[in-house]
């Protein structure tokens, strides 16, 4: 095990990895695939140990963003399959088929460019349809069955390219999360199920049919078809307050960091950048070494706290971007070295990541994935550090 610099770290608690997909499961039709969603560095919990631990719990595909992620999961021994949701460019047709990955497919001009690499490479490329519904971003357009109805001629021919094969086929909800986007979260929903069965009366079927994200799962479970794609629930977070239906998701991640100093200071005194506090009274303040640098975010100046001996300790003036300070005034014990919470749990005390980010105006996913690079991770089994991650070393 690689040790790591005490100075902020996330610690990643692999117990409630296992967990949060058992729960998720356990809302699932026998026979369900689950499609983890490990893009951007899982979430920032670190791909190499997270995704283990995942496909340990009971994961049955990965999804990605982009190539390079999806080799970095082959290059940690992730063998089951993987799903890249995005763009890969088409002359990677060899790669993707050599390391047993498949491809979002999501219009005729893509299609045709990546099969005629694959041809000329001597490969198949397994590809999954995706059909936009109403998301608008990459996807064959279909936001009205009878007005988009060419697209699904359009779809089927792209079945029949040499060099491709259809395994998948699939649709992302936009709104599924709140509770106004019910109307065209059903919407999508039925889309997705003209399509696919307008395509099947063309001869054409697919044996992974999915749309369900994090929300879909928890609001709209019949609408799972072979696969759900999980995202921030795997982490233990909810997509919003707003999903239906409420499972027993623990936090995967917990920021820690130490006091590099402590002082007390007069009333009167500016605190840190632009002097946006001033003291009233005597304080007693500490500085972490903890800033914007780190993926903590500057909107939350002024506005949130920190947890020491599980008691709040309010920021105080701008966080800067190694460091930020905290009012730890009556708080017993507090010295260089100390272990403080930035998020999580800490003797009895609870400070998540949702208050964070919603002090900085921000969701939880900006929280966790702008963790930085320079944050160690540290992973803990039995409540037992069992692995390290530093990307600095």
């Amino acid at each position: 095990m690689q040790e790591f610099f005490r100075r902020t770290w996330a610690q990643i608690n692999l117990d409630a990895i296992q967990n949060n997909i058992l729960q998720i499961k356990s809302l699932l039709r026998p026979g369900t695939l689950l499609c983890a969603t490990v893009k951007a560095d899982c979430y920032g919990h670190g791909y190499a140990f997270t995704t283990q631990a995942m496909g340990e719990a009971g994961a049955d595909w990965f999804s990605v963003s982009n190539l390079a992620e999806a080799l970095q999961l082959r290059r940690v021994g992730i063998s089951k399959p993987i799903l890249i949701l995005g763009y890969t460019p088409p002359d990677k047709a060899r790669e993707l088929v050599y390391n047993d990955i498949s491809q979002a497919v999501y219009s005729k001009e893509y299609a045709e460019a990546l099969s005629m690499h694959a041809v000329n490479a001597g490969v198949r490329v397994d590809a999954h349809i995706k059909i936009d519904t109403g998301m608008s971003r990459i996807g064959f357009l279909y936001h009205d069955s009878v007005e988009d109805s060419p697209v699904i001629d359009e779809i089927a021919a792209v079945c029949s390219l040499e060099g491709l094969h259809p395994e998948g086929i699939f649709t992302h909800f936009a709104s599924a999360d709140i509770s106004d986007g019910e109307l065209l979260t059903r919407i999508q929903y039925e889309l997705f199920c003209t399509a696919v069965d307008s395509l099947k009366q063309l001869g054409i079927e697919f044996s992974i049919r999915h749309c369900s994200n994090s929300a879909a799962i928890l609001s709209f479970p019949e609408m799972n078809f072979d696969m759900v794609r999980a995202g921030i629930i795997l982490y233990g977070h909810y997509p919003s307050k707003e999903v239906r239906h409420t499972i027993r998701l623990l936090p995967v991640m917990e920021l820690k960091t130490v006091v590099s100093m402590v002082k007390a200071i007069p009333a009167g005194t500016p605190v840190s950048y632009s002097g946006t506090f001033v003291t009233d009274t005597e304080r007693v303040v500490a500085t972490v070494p903890i800033g914007y640098a780190d993926g903590y975010p500057r909107r939350v100046s002024n506005k949130m706290y920190m947890l020491v001996n599980g008691k709040k300790a309010p920021i105080l003036g701008n966080v800067c971007m190694d460091q930020t300070v905290i009012d730890v005034t009556g708080i017993e014990g507090v010295r260089e070295g100390k272990q403080i919470t930035v998020f999580g749990y800490d003797n009895g005390a609870y400070l998540s990541v949702d208050e964070i980010a919603e002090a900085a105006g921000l969701i939880n996913y900006e929280v966790l994935c702008g963790l930085s690079r320079r944050v160690p991770r540290v992973y803990i089994r039995d409540d037992e550090i069992i692995e390290t991650t530093d990307y600095m070393l």
